[in-house]
């Protein structure tokens, strides 16, 4: 049995409206020694809107690596549920301590940057920041808590990397599944037809949703596109399995954080530039031009430059095209003959638009 070929649809329970974090007293009563997971501006940025929460507090150290898990999970071995507050790094650090303890996650984004909250999945990462695996976890989340008037204050650039990393569930799933979709399962289907529905949701909503964040603003277009990124984007890769899961923009993500002058550079960010890497690779550089008005609108990286490369340029494609093109890489489901020759030769493409 693997859960990486199980249909895994999402979090037990999902709260979206204004005044969510009320609920945390019901949602937290069966249990008797919860801990809180959290970073020091992700708490700030809870208690600011909710009553601080009468559990032990722990700062996970910035990696969402093993090892802070463990070293949560060691001092408190007692607890019963894990409360992560914060995003993807803190949920997914919360989620690996949730694990090795055995118990219940509950999941409160203080922000929409990605599905983290919602998935029963993490980017775990070694402690010097590189990328070390995808991890699997058996449960999903006990309830994700989305509070409106908690999402509001996502930092501008967190939510055009959230909507950069929700943009490839469209086009790594549509590259996974080229020249195969009258063979697809149904689960397959509907995934599909959700990644369609969130390209045209981003393409259509997100200018404005922008617009209500920089105003402060609860509006649909706001709450549907936030909604899009922490919980239809998870629901796209819980229904596909193999078919919906990442692809070769995250495989050139994973090469990107091999390069320290990108780990100030967030994840989505990242990913976004590895859409149009996968894209120039698969030959559809008419699908780079279609898109990168919309990149240039909301502010995505378009080029090395964005991402802090800035030297050695030619050394350093060849640094992300060696683990991006990798055999453990997701950039093989794409093509499974991709060489680091034919990354860097995208990555060039990708310069010259």
């Amino acid at each position: 049995m693997s859960l990486t070929t199980e249909i895994r649809p999402g979090a037990n329970r999902y709260l979206n409206y204004a005044g969510a974090l009320n609920e945390l007293p019901t949602l937290l009563a069966p249990f008797t020694q919860p801990i809180i997971v959290t970073g020091t501006k992700s708490y700030a940025a809870f208690t600011a809107v909710a009553p601080e929460l009468a559990y032990p507090v722990f700062r996970y150290d910035g990696t969402a690596s093993d090892e802070d898990a463990a070293r949560i999970a060691q001092a408190a071995p007692a607890a019963d549920c894990v409360i992560g507050i914060g995003g993807g790094r803190v949920l997914d650090t919360a989620k690996d301590t949730a694990e090795l303890l055995g118990r219940p996650f509950v999941s409160i984004p203080t922000l929409a940057s990605n599905c983290a909250p919602y998935t029963p999945i993490a980017a775990i990462y070694h402690p010097d920041h590189s990328f070390k695996h995808v991890a699997y976890f058996t449960q999903a989340a006990y309830a994700t808590v989305v509070d409106w008037a908690l999402i509001v204050t996502t930092p501008r650039d967190y939510f055009i990397a959230g909507i950069g990393d929700t943009l490839a569930k469209w086009y790594e799933l549509e590259g996974l599944t080229r020249g195969r979709e009258a063979q697809l399962p149904a689960f397959s289907r509907v995934a599909k037809a959700i990644a369609g529905e969130i390209l045209t949701t981003l393409k259509t909503q997100a200018k404005d949703a922008l617009a209500a964040l920089d105003a402060g603003e609860v509006t649909p277009a706001f709450t549907d596109v936030a909604d899009t990124i922490i919980g239809v984007a998870g629901t796209t890769g819980g229904f596909g399995v193999a078919d919906g899961r990442q692809a070769g923009a995250h495989a050139v993500h994973n090469g990107l954080t091999h390069l320290p002058e990108t780990h100030a550079v967030l994840h989505g960010s990242k990913v976004a530039y590895g859409i149009l890497v996968q894209l120039a690779h698969t030959g559809d550089l008419a699908e780079i031009q279609a898109i990168l008005p919309f990149y240039r609108a909301i502010g995505l990286p378009t080029k090395l430059a964005d991402l802090n490369i800035t030297t050695d340029v030619d050394e350093k494609m060849a640094t992300v095209a060696a683990t991006a093109a990798s055999d453990a890489e997701s950039f093989k489901l794409v093509d499974p003959a991709i060489t680091p020759a034919q990354v860097v030769a995208a990555m060039q493409l990708v310069e010259a638009q």
